[in-house]
């Protein structure tokens, strides 16, 4: 199966003048033009290809990535706008379109936009949207898209709204990242390795840019722990620290900081002074 917009895996049927042709299934024959065929490329080998729409509507195949594929969103930078509509750079010789009808806000040259690359039902041809409710679920209900908390995510930050970050999670749903869990501002655009935090009884989903709970904890256990033992068992940190002096040694929020010394306090592994935090003397060996 190949599938337009995306990278397949395909077997090269035969040679021509002009490069080679790949079978693409439903597709028929698709050209992978002499530029990108690799050297010593055989009849039978299977190359790895970006298939989409030329600029005469023609099915072909490149060895190129793009920043974005089919059923992604990416944040990608506006190079031309006409009466068409504004034309994205977004890695590849012919741009990507986002039709005047498709844009959240009209857009303008040389400015970057988070748009979802989709992939016309009719024609094909591929192009992108800024409407990301058109695509992007605020529901995660659905068996094949369940989620735990804990889970491993990507996250693309979409929006500032007055509890958080606005993010899309795996390409596919709505997530809120709170402020409270944000050490450092983050831009629009951004993507960044998040967690599950909760999934709400109507599907909507929290996220974090740290594991939830104690297991986020124990491995700060054991940063702090080690950070303590090569400084000579003292820190000049504790829970009244700036955020910020905090960030810089753990990357971490203050929350989970302060969570991770309480729990090393409530183990009598630490003791938590108005200078900092001091490793109890028998746990040296620890």
């Amino acid at each position: 199966m190949a599938f337009i917009g995306r990278v397949n895996r395909l077997t090269v049927a035969s040679r021509a003048p002009q490069g080679v042709y790949l079978d693409a299934a439903w597709l028929g024959k698709v050209l992978l033009p002499n530029r990108y065929v690799p050297e010593e490329c055989e009849v039978g080998d299977k190359l790895s290809v970006f298939i989409y729409l030329d600029s005469d509507d023609r099915y072909i195949a490149t060895t190129q990535r793009p920043r974005a594929q089919v059923g992604e969103v990416a944040f990608l930078k506006v190079a031309e706008v006409n009466n068409v509509g504004a034309f994205l750079d977004w890695g590849l010789a012919k741009e990507l379109l986002v039709p005047y009808g498709e844009q959240k806000q009209t857009m303008v040259q040389d400015q970057s936009y988070l748009v979802y690359v989709y992939s016309d039902e009719e024609s094909n041809r591929i192009a992108a949207s800024s409407k990301l409710n058109q695509f992007i679920s605020h529901h995660s209900n659905a068996s094949e898209d369940s989620y735990e908390k804990g889970q491993a995510v990507e996250l693309a930050i979409s929006d500032k709204t007055d509890l958080g970050y606005a993010a899309v999670v795996d390409h596919k749903h709505w997530g809120l990242l709170f402020y409270d869990d944000v050490v450092k501002p983050l831009n629009i655009g951004q993507k960044v390795k998040g967690f599950i935090k909760r999934v709400r009884e109507d599907g909507k989903l929290d996220v974090s840019l740290h594991a939830p709970g104690f297991a986020k904890v124990d491995d700060l256990s054991a940063k702090v722990l080690r950070e303590l033992k090569q400084n000579d068992g003292f820190l000049a940190l504790n829970d009244k620290s700036p955020p910020e002096s905090i960030y810089d040694l753990f990357s971490v929020s203050k929350k989970s900081f302060k969570m991770t010394i309480g729990n090393l306090y409530k183990k009598r592994l630490i003791t938590i002074n108005a200078d900092g935090i001091r490793l109890v003397e028998s746990t040296d060996d620890a």
